[in-house]
């Protein structure tokens, strides 16, 4: 009998030992930046002229459009795992509206990033709307080289469709190895990516392309260690 229950005690702390562990608990911290620090000169704005901007409850920055992409690096801020979330708006302007958020960011050329088109958003053409969010990866993965060579992989629709003149909310999950993007109260991800940049982490910054301006407010960001 002894023997038995010796043996019994053996195998439940040889199973305990062998069992998985369950994971450490992550740590989070979140923060708000003040986007109006943005606009007095203590970030660096790329290629872009940073304005205040305040509508209602909103409190953010305007960056202006002109030729090529720009940005506006967050100072202080470095990101390698967490949630970025925000109120963004473009224009129903073809061509002419790309707005979004610049992560792991290396320098002004190398980083990654997830950006909207709102001229595509509520397009009658059903090619153009699945062209609404993409995902890239400057230098090496431009959108074109993707939408070659992955066709329908780091890009989609966003439905439902916002308002492409109006503010909509954007909440971009990055956890290596995905990144998921949400928009609004839309419960399920509207992309879904395995990230082509360097997973170590890096700057953060707010994003506009070729010839786009943008609005933006009520940034949160919160990192995961």
């Amino acid at each position: 009998m002894k023997r038995t229950l010796v043996a019994m005690v053996g195998l439940c702390l040889s199973a305990g030992l062998l069992a998985p562990l369950p994971a450490m608990a992550q740590k989070k911290s979140s923060v708000t930046p003040d986007l109006a620090i943005l606009a007095q000169g203590k970030a660096a704005a790329v290629n872009r002229t940073v304005t205040a901007l305040a509508e209602g409850r909103r409190k953010g920055v305007r960056l202006d459009g002109r030729p090529g992409e720009g940005m506006v690096w967050l100072p202080d801020v470095q990101l390698t795992n967490g949630v970025v979330a925000f109120d963004v708006r473009g224009k129903d302007l073809l061509q002419q509206s790309f707005v979004g958020v610049a992560f792991h960011g290396l320098d002004d050329q190398t980083y990654e990033a997830i950006y909207f088109r709102p001229f595509n958003f509520r397009s009658e053409d059903a090619v153009r709307r699945v062209h609404a969010v993409q995902y890239v990866a400057q230098p090496a993965y431009t959108w074109q080289k993707l939408r070659a060579e992955f066709p329908g992989k780091y890009e989609a629709a966003v439905a439902p469709a916002p308002d492409p003149n109006d503010w909509f909310h954007v909440r971009v999950e990055i956890a290596a190895p995905t990144v998921r993007v949400f928009v609004n109260q839309i419960a399920s991800p509207v992309l879904i990516v395995e990230p082509l940049g360097q997973p170590a982490g890096g700057r953060l910054g707010l994003w506009v392309g070729n010839n786009s301006g943008g609005d933006f407010a009520n940034l949160t960001i919160t990192t995961v260690q």
